[in-house]
């Protein structure tokens, strides 16, 4: 039955990475004991095939284009990766977010906000991409291209 295991986890592995948590909830359907489980998961992890640092890498590189911070760290947290990882993540994500931020606002948009209204739906629209509110209101006010 481990050998199944370790098949079933090594085709999920080769579809995109996976973190433990994510292989221990997908392989526990087909496990009769838990410690079995466990065991498939440690020998991938001392392998190298699982690893949680290329499950942050993967996703903030995969979703950098499209969203912000907050929604890639609780995307993450979702996901079972550890809250240490994601906070060693967070660094780099805050740094690019008004370069991202700006890129996003610019695919959706043409122009600055004239009216109240505008203004509240990009800034709407930015708050559900997940990029902070500083951020959003710099972007929405056009403040400062060159920084």
């Amino acid at each position: 039955m481990a050998d199944s295991l370790r098949e079933r986890a090594l085709k999920l592995l080769a579809r995109r990475e996976h973190s433990r948590a994510e292989l221990a909830r997908k392989l526990s359907a087909h496990a009769e004991d838990p410690a079995e489980v466990e065991r498939v998961l440690d020998e991938l992890e001392t392998r190298g095939w699982l690893s949680e640092r290329r499950v942050v890498e993967q996703m903030v590189h995969a979703r950098r284009s499209r969203f912000g911070a907050r929604r890639i760290e609780r995307d993450l947290l979702a996901r079972g990766v550890s809250a240490d990882a994601v906070s060693a993540a967070l660094p780099e994500l805050k740094a690019g977010e008004l370069e991202a931020a700006r890129a996003v606002w610019a695919r959706k948009f043409d122009r600055l906000p004239r009216t109240a209204a505008e203004r509240a739906r990009q800034a709407r629209f930015l708050q559900g991409r997940g990029f902070d509110l500083a951020v959003i209101f710099r972007i929405i006010k056009g403040g400062d291209e060159a920084s």
